[in-house]
């Protein structure tokens, strides 16, 4: 299988190089500059961007924001509860739970008098509950859930640092209610950064790509094209794809601030052959080999091994390129993850 093999996207990570809370300041993360062509790299401060940008090019970023989805809660019999609950309609809800032997018809008891019972247990750890005593699920996580940062961030349930990720675990472009993570490349912006990019001649534009529980699903496949990464909702404004188009036009460069970008102008090009408004659901798995029609460049953090963004940098700037960029970050000491420092793909 070579390249699509999942053991070629595996490496080994120092435990203490998984940063487990943000910087002090936003834009004060390292930035690894990594030239593609010239199979090089330099390090960097994200403050540096403008650095790197010329006059004329488009920053699109994701204005999706993170719900605080997760609850810690109790079995009626006793066993502590913990659970995302993974989509904003219907009820029973889907949800992941962190639970001994979940069982249908076990009754979680939540604060405030909310219940929730398990209809129906599914794999990967996916249940679905039916909620009661609530009239308004989302409402009631809006003031009693916890904010889902990934499990490799540990918390516990009254950790005072899910104070400091209910603001910094979302962008500051962050509008759109209807992710279960951040799209953690736009972690790294400050507005004063933004004024300097702005100063530069760049433009900013804005998606949306709601994160899903394909951002947390392992890849269980040897052959990574097989992986199933679910559907997520995504939309593109009008302004967004006149800005897109008008820069290419002028020969200007389209950065994407994550993979979650790079998923949703990728995947309205190959349906439509080009960039335009439009909203739907997307399971575009990227895997080298891809053919990019809309990204120029790329501004993401460093992912998973075995991760189905690892593909997706792997396919832009060559696998070999990204397996010798972590390295050098990780000799570097470089922090990885959510929290961590980011590269800049050109």
């Amino acid at each position: 299988m070579g390249i699509f093999d999942i053991k070629e996207y595996d490496y080994h990570l120092p435990s203490e190089l998984i940063a487990q809370h943000p910087l002090k300041e936003r834009d004060k993360s390292r930035l690894m500059i990594l030239y593609k062509k010239e199979r090089r790299w330099e390090d960097r401060f994200f403050f540096e961007l403008p650095l790197f940008v010329k006059k004329g090019d488009l920053i699109v970023v994701n204005n999706s924001k993170v719900i605080p989805a997760r609850l810690y809660g109790k079995k009626i019999t006793g066993g502590k509860a913990e659970i995302l609950v993974l989509n904003r309609e219907g009820n029973p809800r889907l949800c992941l739970i962190k639970a001994k032997r979940p069982k249908k018809g076990t009754i979680l008891v939540f604060e405030n008098g909310l219940k929730g019972t398990i209809e129906e247990v599914l794999e990967n750890g996916k249940v679905k509950i039916r909620f009661e005593c609530v009239s308004d699920l989302n409402e009631y996580l809006e003031k009693k859930g916890c904010v889902p940062v990934p499990p490799y961030i540990k918390r516990g349930k009254n950790d005072p640092l899910y104070r400091i990720d209910k603001e910094r675990y979302q962008t500051i472009f962050a509008r759109e209610k209807g992710s279960i993570a951040a799209p953690t490349a736009g972690l790294h912006f400050s507005e004063e950064l933004i004024k300097k990019l702005r100063e530069k001649g760049v433009d900013f534009a804005y998606v949306t790509l709601h994160v899903g529980y394909g951002t947390f699903k392992p890849v269980k496949t040897n052959n990574i094209r097989k992986h199933d990464i679910g559907e997520e909702y995504y939309q593109i404004p009008e302004q967004t794809a006149q800005l897109i188009n008008s820069t290419k036009e002028k020969g200007g460069r389209v950065i994407a601030v994550g993979t979650t970008v790079v998923r949703t102008l990728e995947t309205v090009a190959l349906e439509e052959g080009k960039v335009i408004p439009k909203e739907g659901f997307t399971n575009l798995l990227i895997t080298p080999g891809f053919k990019f029609r809309v990204v120029d460049a790329l501004i993401t953090n460093f992912h998973l091994p075995r991760s189905s963004l690892l593909f997706l940098v792997s396919a832009f700037a060559g696998l070999e390129l990204i397996k010798k960029a972590y390295a050098h970050a990780i000799q570097k000491r470089y922090r990885f993850y959510s929290y961590g420092d980011a590269m800049f793909i050109q």
